[in-house]
């Protein structure tokens, strides 16, 4: 099969004026191998898995040849960081090969090479990847799919064959990522700030086709594209939180106007519950803590907001009471996504007062004891009816003190008075609440196994257990246990 047929690109952002990116090929490496291939993710998009496992296959993977219709670019964007306005950002080590569409749902995908070499936002980085942030990016990517959580996918890894300069030489990779769109906030901020408006309307007009069409029908389609994104934004946050994900660099360049998560840098999911806690290595005055998400997301809305004002309306102040509508949206939409999540992974009504009450004093209660967030649910949806007899599951290991048992009388009562089947009730509750999730400590077995012995083997058996979360086996016990204090890992780090 030729690289035509393979991949059928159909490049729309590339054909927007070139003030949205800039023309850029991948820089080739010396001697690339292919570590995976998602080969369900390509048969959803269309792609032949075993071609990209062909050598013609790894060096379009590479970056050390280009497909047939393939517009290699680097788009542009601003962004605040940590709260620090930096007005020009972009693609520092990522290149857009294309566009494909997917036989399965017919949306339109980007298809990204990550770590493909430097372009004209590197600024003075050399835009390679080591291989661990390419390893954590497809192992914590491809497990928020599989835990239902939107976010970008990874279609493959290869090792590179080169070194990279970073506190010493770590070999290099590069990550295949695809995304619905690769749009940040950011994005409009790039000519907001420039008060280049014409852009801001081309950017908004092109979200709204590709993301948003009902919005074009509407009687104010800048309004309805903002309210629809907040949205989607409220929603994530409230499964991030649900999982206790960590996203780390929450910053406005790192939210996606298609409401998928990205950026898997410094970001984990919390081991011990504490709402304060922070993982990112340089948000080292805790912007991006757990409990800060929601927050943050909002803030990073506003900014958003304040670009497409002169889009909503003529009048400024009509356009700024109309943005502050939308943006007042999030925190309702938030709670009720919040409240809706948590209730299901405690077999709770969410319109019950009781139910909130259960919530927030089980998590009071959890941070007071210091309880592992994943294990804690886990454990109460293995142990919503009582066994008589001895089962299999993370009670084997993991037991809740004992100051939780008058909750838990308190919950399976309450449960009881909605529910009559609790089987039922405890079956929902197993296939909402993970085992396993990429614990820290386990991603960094797999980078220094990896970088130190050359060994794959603990990345794929840790890439093939998350794909199914919620089923727990025994025989795999150590992947769902907590760190040991040795084991422990405080901070993660961005790759760059």
């Amino acid at each position: 099969m030729n690289a035509r047929s393979a991949l059928p690109f159909d490049n729309s952002f590339s054909r927007l004026p070139e003030q949205f990116f800039s023309h850029q090929h991948p820089s080739p490496v010396s001697s690339p191998e292919l570590i995976r291939i998602n080969a369900t993710l390509a048969l959803e998009l269309g792609i032949d898995a075993q071609w990209l496992r062909s050598d013609e296959g790894v060096q379009m993977l590479a970056g050390n040849a280009l497909p047939e219709h393939a517009t290699p670019i680097a788009t542009t964007y601003a962004g605040h960081q940590f709260g620090n306005w930096n007005p020009q950002l972009g693609d520092g080590r990522a290149i857009l090969l294309g566009e494909v569409t997917s036989p399965s749902n017919g949306l339109r995908y980007d298809i990204q090479l990550k770590g493909a070499g430097q372009t004209p936002y590197s600024r003075s980085g050399d835009g390679r990847s080591p291989l661990g942030p390419v390893l954590r990016e497809y192992i914590v990517s491809e497990a928020m799919n599989a835990l239902g959580i939107p976010a970008t996918r990874s279609l493959a890894a290869i090792i590179t064959g080169d070194n990279v300069v970073r506190d010493h030489l770590l070999p290099g990779g590069i990550l295949t990522r695809v995304a619905q769109s690769h749009i940040r906030i950011g994005t409009f901020q790039y000519f907001s700030a420039r008060q280049d408006t014409a852009s801001v309307k081309i950017l908004a007009d092109y979200v709204i086709s590709r993301h948003y069409p009902e919005a074009a029908q509407t009687k104010n389609p800048y309004q309805t594209l903002l309210e629809n994104v907040i949205s989607r934004q409220a929603q994530l946050i409230a499964l991030w939180q649900s999982v206790g994900f960590i996203h780390g660099v929450m910053n406005t360049d790192n939210m996606l106007l298609c409401g998928e998560t990205v950026d898997f840098g410094p970001c984990a999911f919390m081991d011990t519950f504490h709402p304060e806690t922070v993982y990112s290595s340089i948000d080292r005055n805790g912007r991006y803590a757990y409990n800060k998400q929601a927050p943050i997301a909002r803030w990073n809305l506003s900014w958003l907001a304040q670009s497409l004002l002169p889009l909503m309306a003529e009048d400024e102040e009509q356009a700024v009471a109309l943005a502050q509508e939308a943006l007042n949206g999030f925190a309702a939409t938030y709670q009720h996504a919040y409240d809706a999540v948590m209730c299901k992974k405690l077999g709770l009504n969410p319109s019950s007062p009781t139910s909130l009450m259960l919530i927030q004093n089980l998590l009071d209660l959890m941070n007071k004891e210091q309880c592992d967030f994943t294990l804690c649910f886990r454990f109460l949806a293995e142990n919503l009816v009582p066994h008589k007899e001895k089962s299999s599951g993370i009670s084997d290991f993991f037991h809740l003190p004992a100051a939780f048992n008058p909750w838990i009388e308190q919950w399976r009562c309450q449960v009881g008075k909605e529910f009559s089947d609790l089987g039922g009730i405890q079956t929902k509750l197993l296939a909402v609440n993970p085992a396993f999730i990429p614990r820290n400590h386990l991603v960094e077995e797999v980078i220094e196994s990896a970088n130190t012995r050359n060994d794959l083997s603990p990345f794929h058996s840790l890439v093939d257990l998350l794909e199914k979360p919620f089923d727990y086996h025994p025989e795999h016990s150590r992947y769902a246990q907590p760190p040991r204090p040795e084991q422990v890992v405080e901070n993660t780090f961005c790759g760059t």
